[in-house]
């Protein structure tokens, strides 16, 4: 809906930060909640400031963009197709503000980009201006863009299955961490699944990472094998919680904690504490709510921060020794990537099982 209303400047933690068309509607009317303007949007991100900038601080940060609001029809831009209400930006806006700085990221084409890399709160609020609702931040910061600090695990409900599923099946994820050394952070995804981040020392590389992931998921599998999968290919997972293991690949991003994600509820990617992940609903967390369960309880991702204490930071070497031994004893090597990525080395096959004309048939 179009504004007519003059821009205001609000603050953001000291700096003043112009707000144009602050009365136009982002969020359309629902029968339990008024329509959520762009002020209104703002004025959230600045109610959970050390929350999301906590999330962002200096990350390259791709902005998820909704410059005319979201409503129902409202469709996401793609590479096929650019004619969207919504895009991603991966390059800094042109017209940014000085004060916004930037990190040089590249893509696994080989080609690089200027990225924003939120250094203050008023990078949050300014891109919120710019119809950002959802942050999605790589795992490494500006300083070493090659070097991983965040293992990132998506536990993605398939159909037939639902956030409950996740929900149950967080608990043995938990456990499996704790075993391997590392402490996770769960948190909503702000739509039907559950992540849960690992802080880690500043060392690793995509393809550790990436490979620690598919190690925790197969573990995961075994223990859980009618309730948990691996497998890439849709038409292989059945009605199975799937651990997205390509979200640690290069350029593949998670959104924020304290994002806004693009539905009709405007729900946000909340923290959690565990004893809590069996007893809300994603529903439970959005734009009207969050802040004051953000008053209370403080930044529930406060470890994951780039400028955490170190003494919180975790190594990969026991599931980087659990990937081994699967490669080693179970001859369960690599899986595919997404499919823009070049063919990586040690990457099986990358073809749909029912068109894969060399596949064994039983």
């Amino acid at each position: 809906m179009a504004s007519a209303a003059p821009a205001v400047e609000l603050d953001a933690a000291g700096r003043a930060v112009r707000v144009s068309s602050p009365d136009r509607v982002v969020f359309p009317e629902l029968p339990d909640r008024p329509g959520l303007t762009k002020r209104e949007i703002v004025e959230y991100f600045l109610s959970v400031g050390d929350g999301i900038l906590g999330a962002l601080l200096h990350r390259p940060t791709t902005l998820e963009r909704w410059p005319k609001g979201w409503w129902p029809e409202a469709v996401m831009a793609t590479r096929a197709d650019n004619r969207g209400d919504a895009f991603y930006q991966k390059r800094l806006p042109q017209g940014a503000p000085d004060w916004v700085e930037t990190a040089t990221i590249a893509f696994p084409s080989g080609r690089t980009a200027d990225e924003v890399a939120p250094t203050e709160l008023a990078v949050v609020a300014w891109a919120a201006n710019l119809g950002t609702l959802t942050f999605h931040p790589w795992p490494v910061r500006r300083d070493d863009v090659e070097a991983v600090d965040q293992l990132r695990i998506d536990l993605d409900p398939q159909p037939g299955t639902s956030f409950d599923d996740a929900a149950a099946v967080a608990p043995h994820l938990r456990d499996l961490l704790t075993e391997l050394g590392l402490t996770g952070y769960p948190k909503t995804s702000g739509g039907r699944g559950l992540h849960v981040f690992v802080p880690l020392a500043p060392r690793w590389s995509f393809q550790q990472a990436r490979r620690a992931t598919i190690a925790v998921g197969r573990e995961l599998e075994r223990r859980l094998p009618d309730r948990v999968t691996t497998k890439w290919w849709k038409e292989e997972r059945g009605e199975a919680i799937f651990v997205d293991y390509n979200q640690m690949a290069r350029d593949r991003t998670i959104a924020s904690a304290y994002s806004v994600r693009a539905n009709k509820r405007a729900t946000v990617s909340t923290p959690l504490e565990w004893d809590e992940v069996g007893e809300v609903h994603p529903d439970d967390f959005d734009v009207t709510t969050v802040p004051a369960r953000f008053a209370e309880r403080g930044d529930l991702f406060a470890a994951l921060r780039a400028d955490r204490d170190p003494g919180l930071d975790c190594s990969l070497d026991a599931a980087l020794e659990l990937a081994r031994r699967d490669e080693e004893e179970h001859g369960l090597g690599d899986l595919p990537y997404p499919p823009e990525y070049p063919k990586m080395p040690g990457e099986p096959k990358r073809v749909q099982p029912s068109r894969d004309t060399d596949r064994k048939r039983t």
